[in-house]
């Protein structure tokens, strides 16, 4: 080769070489994009997004955040049928897997007279049989079914407290069905009365833990009322209802917006019950109170189906024609009206007014004035007092008239039946009127007296009725709740402890305070079941602690007996050494141990239900239902550190009786609770107001 074609040569041979290069690139770049967008386009089709696909010549980098293992894995399946697995480099991160979340705790319990069903899952924590324990100590006729379920996982907050309320609701309500989850409690319940169901109601919002959502629905049977009655009465005092009935809801309403109309102000009070005498009662009724409203003032009356109108004197005759035309022309068939428009009252005779009064005073006495139709109705009316009213407590001093008007037994006898429904009051019988005023201890007094008079007067009886509300008198209000009587004694034993002389059932001279105070409170609670109970620590022969612990808590109950309590439902038991509420390794346990507890008969720890002095004490609403986990009245002193439980020998020798060593008192013959609080007084029992 000639020496100037060297240079070319090599000229060509680079540009060759370079060639090739860039056409190698080129050729790798395609291939690379090609690979890359067939898989790309492969896995959005499957809907894999998520992965970024990366090539590197013949290398494939897959990367990006699987949502699963199993997602990965589908990914490498697709890619690998693609091209050679030897070529896939996986660079994917999976997302890290979260916690199961814990299952949804919830308890259904359902309770009525075949039994108690619960249903539901719980915290294996808390612990199923801890639940089943606690509802089968309960009285149920049909036994419990027990469908609960438990799973291991953390208790959620609240979880407790709203088990715990809807247990003692369970307990509270024999017919309900209680829902219980960690944040919400739905109680939905029936009661046999509306006093009942107030009861319930009240209980129950006492008894909620604060911050738990709870929500209660008691639903009560509607009263039968006879005869159904309304009376709507519209004078210088204003415009009333004395006594208010309808048989729905709806029909409430319509009555009183009706009344709001004619002037009716604040609450009105009217009952929805049975024993309506026809459907279109809200209809009358509308009309009868809008008759009222137009002739300014009277008093309609309805008693089943007569309707009395009583105008007063000064109505314009015109004015009563109108309206009672009106009236008559447009109440339902099935009504009676009958109208009275009173004449001007007659100058007074020289005689005196022809009247009856009865005056009821509030320590139970009725003294009984005017006039009655002769010795043998003043006989039928003294006996009839004395009947309703006790008969120590009557003082008769009328005279006898034979002019009197037609019926005049009858109105005086059913102005005393009304005037035995009051605490206090004043009872005026006239020939055109029967006037009822004082204070009750019933909220529906009003209710009750209209009833009597409407349907012992008869249609177009007129009277009149002004009674007040006085709570102190109401027997559900005035007396305290069983656990309210618990509450007072436990605050009672909480100053100071009933003691023992060691070895004794003889009380320390100190202790005599603290049973003076627990005494006075008992007087407030005759009819409430209570059990005392006596307890000792471990040491000494469980027979001698027993006996010992028995003996105690005869001494305690013989000693309220000499206080002059009731003590028919008191009960004394002795637990010797059962129960510690401490360890009796230690001085400290051991005299805590010994002790003087008073819970409700119901709470006895054989029951299952006795718990540590300091913890709450539910209401309840009887001494037969009281909640479950109440605390006992426990005596929180202590006894000298000396071991007491028997060991020195003293128990066989101790006064079996109990009695109280240290006051000298004696059992009296009769034993009459003291009334340190207004109290209703006592009634004999209702008769048949038609049989006097």
């Amino acid at each position: 080769m000639r020496p100037t074609q060297t240079p070319i040569a090599l000229a060509a041979f680079a540009t060759a070489a370079v060639l090739s290069y860039f056409g190698a690139v080129w050729t790798a770049n395609g291939v690379e994009r090609r690979t890359r967008q067939i898989i790309s386009h492969t896995l959005s089709v499957d809907g894999y997004d998520w992965v970024r696909v990366a090539t590197d010549g013949l290398q494939i980098r897959l990367t990006g955040t699987a949502p699963t293992e199993a997602m990965r894995f589908k990914v490498l399946a697709i890619v690998d049928a693609s091209v050679d697995a030897a070529r896939v480099h996986d660079l994917m991160q999976v997302t890290p897997a979260q916690d199961i979340p814990p299952p949804r705790f919830s308890v259904e319990m359902l309770r009525n007279g075949d039994g108690i069903s619960l249903i539901g899952l719980v915290p294996a924590a808390t612990g199923h049989d801890a639940i089943a324990k606690r509802v089968a100590a309960l009285t149920a006729p049909g036994g419990v079914t027990d469908l609960l379920e438990t799973a291991a996982a953390p208790v959620p907050a609240g979880w407790d407290q709203a088990l715990d309320y809807g247990l003692e609701a369970l307990k509270e309500l024999p017919r309900a069905k209680i829902s219980i989850s960690a944040d919400k409690v739905n109680v939905t319940g029936i009661a046999d009365s509306q006093i009942q169901q107030r009861q319930f109601e009240t209980d129950l919002a006492r008894a909620a833990p604060q911050g738990l959502l709870v929500e209660v629905a008691i639903s009560a049977p509607r009263p039968v009322i006879t005869p159904f009655t309304l009376r709507f009465v519209i004078d210088d005092a204003g415009s009333r209802f004395d006594a208010c009935s309808a048989d729905t809801d709806k029909a409430r309403d319509q009555i009183v917006a009706a009344a709001v109309a004619a002037g009716v102000t604040g609450k009105v009070q009217c009952t929805v019950g049975m024993g309506v005498p026809t459907p279109h009662w809200a209809e009358a009724a509308v009309q009868g109170i809008n008759a009222v409203k137009e002739l300014g003032h009277g008093t309609i009356t309805f008693s089943d189906a007569d309707v009395s109108l009583l105008a007063t004197d000064a109505t314009p005759q015109a004015s009563f024609d109108k309206v009672v035309g009106e009236l008559g022309a447009t109440l339902p068939d099935v009504f009676s009206l009958k109208a009275t428009l009173p004449k001007k009252a007659a100058a007074t005779k020289s005689d005196g007014p022809v009247e009856f009064t009865a005056a009821l005073t509030p320590d139970g006495k009725v003294a009984l004035h005017g006039r009655l139709t002769d010795d043998r109705m003043r006989e039928v009316v003294d006996s009839y007092a004395r009947a309703r009213f006790g008969a120590d407590h009557v003082f008769t001093a009328t005279r006898a008239d034979d002019k009197l008007p037609n019926g005049w037994p009858v109105r005086v006898l059913a102005g005393l039946q009304a005037l035995s429904v009051l605490h206090d009051g004043t009872l005026l019988v006239q020939p055109d009127l029967v006037a009822v005023t004082g204070t009750a201890g019933v909220a529906d007094a009003q209710d009750r007296i209209s009833r009597i008079l409407s349907e012992q007067l008869g249609q177009g009886g007129a009277f009149t009725i002004k009674v007040s509300y006085d709570k102190r008198y109401d027997p559900q209000a005035g007396l305290p709740t069983p656990q309210e009587c618990v509450t007072t004694i436990k605050t009672a034993m909480a100053a100071h402890k009933i003691g023992f002389e060691p070895g004794s059932d003889t009380f320390t001279p100190d202790s005599v305070p603290t049973l003076d105070a627990i005494a006075d409170e008992l007087r407030k609670c005759p009819d409430v079941k209570m059990e005392i109970a006596g307890y000792t620590d471990s040491q000494g022969r469980a027979e001698m602690n027993l006996a010992l612990s028995q003996a105690r808590a005869q001494a305690v109950l013989t000693a309220l007996s000499q206080r002059r309590v009731l003590v028919g439902n008191l009960v004394a038991r002795g637990y010797g050494e059962d129960h510690p509420i401490a360890d009796n390794g230690t001085d400290t346990g051991r005299e805590a141990n010994r002790r003087i507890e008073i819970t409700l008969l119901a709470d006895a720890p054989d029951a299952g239900q006795a718990t540590a002095a300091s913890d709450a004490v539910p209401d309840v609403t009887s001494p037969d239902q009281a909640t479950d986990g109440a605390a006992p009245v426990v005596d929180p002193g202590t006894e000298p550190t000396a071991d007491t439980s028997a060991t020195d020998g003293d128990a066989a020798a101790m006064d079996s009786t109990g009695a109280d060593a240290t006051d000298g008192t004696t059992a009296p013959d009769s034993a009459a609770p003291a009334q340190d609080n207004v109290r209703p007084k006592a009634r004999p029992p209702e008769t048949d107001a038609r049989k006097p």
